[in-house]
C-alpha cells in the first residue's frame, strides 16, 4: 500500500445526510451522489481516505507538524530530547510547546485536534457506508466486511489515541454519534481498547489485499499491548507484545538502519508504518512525509535544504556516553564533563575543530543524530555551524533518523520539494515491542527476563557500523549487556534509559515521562541542565498541567461551551 491515493468525498454532510429526501431529490452534476458510493468500490475508496490521514495531511504540504506521525514536535521538541530548533523567530507557537507554555490558540494544537477528529470522521463514514452496502444485493463476503470493520475501527483508535496521549480530555465520537456536541469528560480509553480487541479478533497476520502499510493482527496486538501499557495493565499487555515478538524474526539478525531507509523500510522490524509516496507514481508531495518538512539541515548545497528545525538537545547527545563496562549512566552522571561538540568555541577555534574521538560513546549516538566531523549517512563529514541554521539557537547537532541518503534523493523526494521525501514513519516497531515487553516484566517483577529482552536490543545495537574519521573509529564505540538488574528500580530505570537510547527522536519521548510519572522532575532536571547552554530554557519550569495540552479554543467555541478546557489552561 506505499502508493496512497486521497479520495476527496464531502463525507461527513454526505454520509450524515444519505436518508434525508431534500438530499435524494437533488442529484447535483459534479458531486458524487450516495446511489454512487453505496457500492464495494465507494466502501474501499473511504478507507483509503481513512488511511489517507494517517499522514496528518488533507492538501498541500507545509502546515502539517501537529499532526505529524513522526509527532517531532509534540513528542520530542516538548521533551528532553530536541529542541525546535531552525531561528527563534520562526514558528514562535513551537517555542511556546518547548517551553511548555502554549496557549489555546496555538495552531499546532489545532492542526492535530483536527487532522485527528477528520480521520475518525473517515473512519465512522466508511463504517456507514459499509453498512448500507451490507444491505444491498452487491454486498462484500463477510469474510471481507469484518476485516473492513477491523481495520478501520484499529485506524480510528489509532487516531482517539494520538488525542487522547495529547489532550486527555477529547470527545468520543462513533458512526453511530447524531449529535456532534459530545462532552470530552468522560474517559475514552475504553472505546479505544474494544475498537483494537474487535481489531485483533477479526484480522490474520497477513496484510489485508496483500498490501503491506494495511492494518493486521500483528500490528493490533502491538497498540492494543500499548494502549493496555498506558493504562498499567502490564498482565495484559504482556501476552500480546509475546506473540508479536514470537512472530517475527530476532532483534538482532534485523539491522537497526533498515527502518529509517526508504530501500529498506516495510521490513520485518515494521509492526505499523505510516506509508509515504512521493514523485514517479504521480502522488506529488502530497502522500510523503509533509509532517517532518521542516527538519532538515540548512545549507544551499546540501542534498536537502529546509529548515533546520528539530534539533538534538544537548542532554540527549551525552546521554549516549556509556561507562567503562560498555553501560549507560543510569544515575545520570552523564551530564559531568558535557560532550558540547564545538559550541562555544570561538571563531578561529572552530576553523581548527577536530571530533575528538575518544569519548566511550554506544554507537546508535551516530545514527540518531548528526555531530560534527562524523560521517551523516552519505552526506559526507557534518561540516557545524555551515549546516546548522542558527547554532546559537537550536544546538550543535542535527537530526538524522527522518533524513534520507543523498543517493535517494532524485526518486524519492517530491517534485520541486526535496524536503517531501517518501521516508515511512514508523509508529511501532519491534524493538519498541522488546522494550515495552522489558517494561511489563519489570512491572510484573520477572526482572530475568526483562534484562534478557533489554539486552537482545543492546546486542543489535552492537553489530552497527562503526563510523570512520581519518581511518579510525570516531568514538571509542562501546555497547556491552548487562550482567544483572540487581533489583526492580534498577532493571525499571535500565528499560526507561534502554527505550530513549534506541528510539530517540521517534516520537516516544514526552509521552513516556508523562506515562511513567517522571515528566515534570526530569524536565525541570532538564531545563536546569540544559539552560546552561540555551538561556531561554533556564527560566523554564514545567507544571503538573504540562502533562497535557490546551484544548484548541476554537473547538471550545465551535461546541458552545460542550466541550471543557483541561485545567490550568
Amino acid at each position: 500500500m506505499k502508493k496512497i491515493n486521497y479520495i476527496i468525498f464531502a463525507m461527513a454532510v454526505l454520509i450524515a445526510t444519505g436518508c434525508s429526501k431534500s438530499f435524494l431529490d437533488k442529484n447535483p452534476q459534479g458531486e458524487l451522489i450516495l446511489p454512487q458510493l453505496t457500492t464495494q468500490d465507494g466502501v474501499e475508496g473511504l478507507l483509503t481516505g481513512a488511511y489517507a490521514l494517517l499522514n496528518g495531511n488533507v492538501n498541500g504540504t507545509f502546515g502539517n507538524y501537529g499532526a505529524a506521525p513522526s509527532q517531532w514536535l509534540l513528542g520530542e521538541v516538548t521533551s528532553d530530547n530536541a529542541h525546535k530548533g531552525s531561528e527563534n523567530g520562526d514558528q514562535p507557537n513551537m517555542n511556546l510547546l518547548e517551553r511548555h507554555s502554549p496557549t489555546s490558540t496555538n495552531d499546532n494544537l489545532e492542526n492535530v485536534w483536527n487532522r485527528c477528529f477528520e480521520g475518525v470522521a473517515r473512519c465512522n463514514n466508511t463504517l456507514k457506508l459499509l453498512t448500507l452496502v451490507q444491505a444491498t444485493e452487491k454486498k462484500f463476503p463477510v469474510a471481507r466486511a469484518n476485516e473492513i470493520i477491523a481495520e478501520t475501527r484499529l485506524l480510528r483508535a489509532h487516531y482517539n489515541f494520538f488525542l487522547v496521549r495529547i489532550f486527555k480530555n477529547v470527545p468520543l465520537i462513533t458512526e453511530t454519534t447524531t449529535d456532534l456536541a459530545v462532552d470530552n469528560m468522560k474517559d475514552i480509553y475504553p472505546a479505544i481498547v474494544e475498537d483494537m480487541k474487535f481489531a485483533v479478533a477479526n484480522l490474520t497476520p497477513e496484510f489485508p489485499k496483500g498490501q503491506k502499510g494495511r492494518m493486521n493482527q500483528i500490528a493490533a496486538k502491538a497498540y492494543l499491548g500499548k494502549v493496555y501499557l498506558y493504562q498499567k495493565k502490564y498482565l495484559d499487555a504482556l501476552p500480546l507484545f509475546n506473540d508479536v515478538i514470537a512472530a517475527r524474526p530476532g532483534i538482532e539478525t534485523l539491522p537497526y538502519t533498515n527502518n529509517f531507509n526508504v530501500n529498506t523500510e516495510n521490513g520485518p522490524e515494521a509492526i505499523f508504518s505510516v506509508q509515504h509516496s512521493v514523485g514517479a507514481d504521480g502522488t506529488g508531495g502530497d502522500n510523503g512525509n509533509v509532517g517532518d518538512i521542516l527538519n532538515f539541515p540548512y545549507n544551499s548545497g546540501l542534498p536537502i535544504t529546509c529548515c533546520g528545525f528539530f534539533q538534538p538537545s544537548i542532554d540527549l547527545a551525552n546521554a549516549f556516553k556509556v561507562t567503562a563496562a560498555g553501560l549507560p549512566y543510569l544515575d545520570g552522571t552523564y551530564t559531568v564533563g558535557a560532550y558540547v561538540s564545538d559550541r562555544g568555541l570561538t571563531k578561529e577555534q572552530k576553523a581548527t575543530y577536530v571530533v575528538d574521538t575518544a569519548i566511550p560513546f554506544d554507537p546508535r549516538i551516530d545514527y540518531t543524530l548528526g555531530r560534527r566531523g562524523v560521517p551523516y549517512l552519505d552526506w559526507g563529514n557534518m561540516a557545524g555551524d555551515t549546516w546548522i541554521r542558527d547554532a546559537a539557537n537550536g544546538g550543535p547537532f542535527l537530526a538524522i533518523k527522518n533524513v534520507i541518503n543523498a543517493v535517494d534523493v532524485p526518486a524519492n523526494t517530491g517534485p520541486g520539494n526535496t524536503n517531501v521525501t517518501g521516508l515511512n514513519v514508523n509508529i511501532i516497531r519491534l524493538a519498541d515491542v522488546y522494550l515495552m515487553a522489558a517494561e511489563c516484566e519489570v512491572e510484573a517483577g520477572s526482572i530475568p527476563n526483562a534484562m534478557v529482552l533489554v539486552n537482545r536490543v543492546r546486542a543489535r545495537a552492537a553489530l552497527l557500523p562503526k563510523k570512520q574519521v581519518a581511518g579510525g573509529n570516531a568514538a571509542a564505540y562501546n555497547v556491552a549487556p548487562y550482567l544483572v538488574f540487581p533489583d526492580q528500580t534498577y532493571a525499571r530505570n535500565a528499560v526507561r534509559f534502554e527505550r530513549r537510547l534506541e528510539l530517540a527522536l521517534e516520537g516516544h519521548r514526552f509521552y513516556d515521562l508523562v506515562r511513567w510519572g517522571i515528566a515534570k522532575q526530569t524536565m525541570n532536571n532538564y531545563f536546569a541542565f540544559e539552560g546552561d547552554y540555551f538561556s531561554y530554557l533556564k527560566p523554564v519550569v514545567m507544571e503538573d498541567k504540562d502533562e497535557y495540552f490546551p484544548i484548541p479554543q476554537s473547538q471550545i467555541d465551535r461546541s458552545k461551551g460542550i466541550l471543557k478546557q483541561n485545567p490550568g489552561y
